[in-house]
């Protein structure tokens, strides 16, 4: 497999239970938005892990041109090398297994202290191609381990604190050290996390985010990208639908009613645009429109969701963002309750498009959201609960005409 590839990053973890039919419509609704595979992110300790792989690999034969590959979380437990050449040999032989150069692919999330173990992992599989995330040691870091890898996956994916917006400065900077070797690129809709058992609460600057990464991903033409996330709910990076079965505890006030189907809506514009390899592609599917926001504002309130050491509230835009993929010149109405409505037009030099319009807490009521004469109506957007305590989950609509 030597041609541009987009993966989505799928956590295994959260399936206990799960059916095959459900990882066949998980596939399936994955291969409709133009996605080549899954990364199936896997932790040590799990005893579900095998059933469940073997169910997705049975599953995505059955749906053929789809492939998968195993990513193992170094970070939610201390792995063997049987327990990894175990699981590498007992699926690299599938139709599934995603390849590169002939070699199955295999990736982590973070582990850079397990890297001496992979020569032995290597020798006992009959070879592997091995692109980690090792992004805990920055560009330079892995740009010293190239004897150990055949390419590197960056896990950064949205803005650091105290950044807006995302830049490509890593991108470049581990395009340079990996001299030649394969990079594989993250991409993420959004990031807020507020999960009390894990002291995890944070937010990062996503308002544009699914925007600028995909204009980013044109600019530096990787060899493969990887969506982060299909479905951890926990951090609100999913594109899937929601699967409330899937939802860790403490989420579900955060998820329920977000939906991120819409992120998808863009999608195979997006990848075709990537597999093209020239910044851009022409479309000839239907005219699509998505858009994306906070269902409360927080501007002028106490909120402190942290991002870094900074309260999110300084990087947060209370914005309805707007992504449009047309053939043509186009008029995209949004609107806001009764108090605002705002005509866009695309200009038809480019099938790709983006706006931005701005709400505040005098500005209520249900989103709504129109293109060539369709209409959809999303979630309204409210002054926000009396305790003051804000989501910064994003919901997104989206229309096709």
């Amino acid at each position: 497999m030597d041609r541009r590839k987009v993966f989505a990053h799928y956590m295994v973890g959260l399936t206990n239970g799960q059916t095959s039919d459900i990882w066949i419509r998980e596939i399936n609704t994955a291969k409709l938005a133009g996605i080549d595979g899954f990364a199936l992110n896997i932790g040590p300790n799990d005893p579900w892990t095998k059933e469940q792989l073997t169910k997705a690999y049975k599953a995505a034969e059955q749906a053929t041109r789809f492939s998968l590959f195993l990513s193992f979380d170094m970070a939610a437990g201390s792995w063997s090398v049987p327990q990894v050449v175990d699981l590498i040999r007992t699926y690299s032989g599938s139709p599934a297994q995603t390849r590169v150069d002939g070699l199955p692919l295999v990736s982590t999330f973070e582990g850079p202290g397990w890297a001496g173990n992979w020569a032995a992992v290597r020798r006992e599989t009959g070879g592997i191609c091995l692109i980690p995330s090792w992004s805990s040691l920055g560009p330079y870091g892995v740009g010293q381990k190239l004897d150990l890898i055949d390419g590197a996956f960056s896990w950064d994916a949205w803005p650091k604190a105290e950044q807006h917006r995302m830049t490509t400065v890593e991108d470049h900077l581990y395009k340079e050290n990996l001299r030649g070797k394969k990079y594989m690129m993250g991409v993420s809709p959004w990031f807020y996390t507020d999960l009390h058992q894990w002291n995890k609460h944070w937010y990062s600057s996503s308002e544009s985010l699914w925007f600028d990464r995909w204009q980013q991903v044109l600019e530096i033409r990787p060899d493969f990208v990887q969506i982060i996330t299909w479905n951890d709910f926990g951090e609100s990076s999913y594109i899937s639908d929601i699967m409330p079965s899937q939802v860790v505890s403490g989420a579900h006030g955060y998820i329920s009613d977000h939906s991120h189907a819409g992120f998808r809506a863009v999608l195979p514009y997006l990848i075709a645009a990537y597999k093209a390899g020239t910044g851009e592609s022409s479309w000839t599917g239907p005219d699509t429109v998505c858009a994306w926001y906070r269902t409360m504002p927080v501007r002028g309130r106490g909120v402190d969701r942290r991002s870094g050491r900074v309260s999110a509230v300084h990087g947060a835009r209370d914005v309805i963002s707007v992504m449009a993929v047309t053939k043509g010149p186009a008029s995209i109405e949004v609107s806001i309750g009764d108090s605002r409505r705002m005509t866009l037009k695309t200009t038809g030099t480019s099938p790709l498009s983006y706006f931005e319009l701005p709400f505040s807490r005098s500005t209520t009521g249900p989103v709504g959201l129109a293109l060539n004469g369709k209409r959809v109506v999303g979630p309204e957007i409210t002054n926000g609960p009396a305790n003051g305590k804000v989501s910064l989950n994003a919901v997104s609509i989206h229309v096709q005409a």
